[in-house]
């Protein structure tokens, strides 16, 4: 059975397995302080806890629990090793907290599968002048794929490129349309 548990500052729902939902219900620490009923969405896009309790010296602790790190030390720890020791949603939706959806990976493989800072929308794809530039960075190193006379072609380069070398694990640009692009541009929204 799948469980949506509403976030308390989003109208978004968090995803999660009965086995973990039924833990995250009866683990007693867990119950005591309602962590079910206080996630809320981090500005990174996962869910997460946090409360600031007053301590006895009339300081102040936060404790700040992040749901797909507390579910993995839980159930997938067998999993983590010294190389891959951050946890990632398979799928990209941090919010998709089931079991199948979590994985440990190597800091390398989570550096590419971050959201991309680029101004085209695209991972390893930069305007020069009227071209587009497609790159990849290998051992920390960037290597130039090529230029290209739209960032569609340049995407689609950087694609190939990163599954010729990173297999499974690399990322994949989704390549948007044409219409689309250009009305992202004009601020304009269009239909799906």
């Amino acid at each position: 059975m799948l469980y949506k548990v509403k976030l308390k500052n989003a109208d978004e729902y968090v995803l999660l397995d009965e086995e973990v939902y039924s833990w995250l219900t009866t683990e007693p620490y867990l119950v005591k302080v309602d962590f079910i009923n206080n996630l809320r969405k981090h500005s990174s896009g996962c869910a997460f806890f946090q409360k600031t309790w007053k301590k006895a010296d009339n300081g102040y602790k936060t404790e700040t629990i992040y749901l797909h790190k507390l579910i993995a030390e839980r159930f997938l720890s067998d999993q983590k090793t010294e190389e891959k020791n951050l946890v990632g949603a398979i799928n990209g939706n941090k919010l998709d907290c089931r079991l199948e959806n979590l994985a440990y990976r190597s800091r390398a493989v989570a550096s590419r599968k971050r959201k991309t800072t680029s101004k085209t929308g695209y991972t390893g794809v930069y305007k020069e002048n009227n071209k587009y530039r497609a790159m990849i960075s290998i051992n920390r190193k960037p290597v130039h794929i090529g230029m290209y006379d739209t960032p569609e072609e340049a995407a689609l380069a950087y694609n190939k490129k990163s599954r010729e070398i990173f297999g499974e694990h690399g990322k994949q640009n989704v390549i948007k349309s044409k219409a689309k692009r250009q009305a992202m541009q004009n601020g304009l929204r269009t239909s799906q």
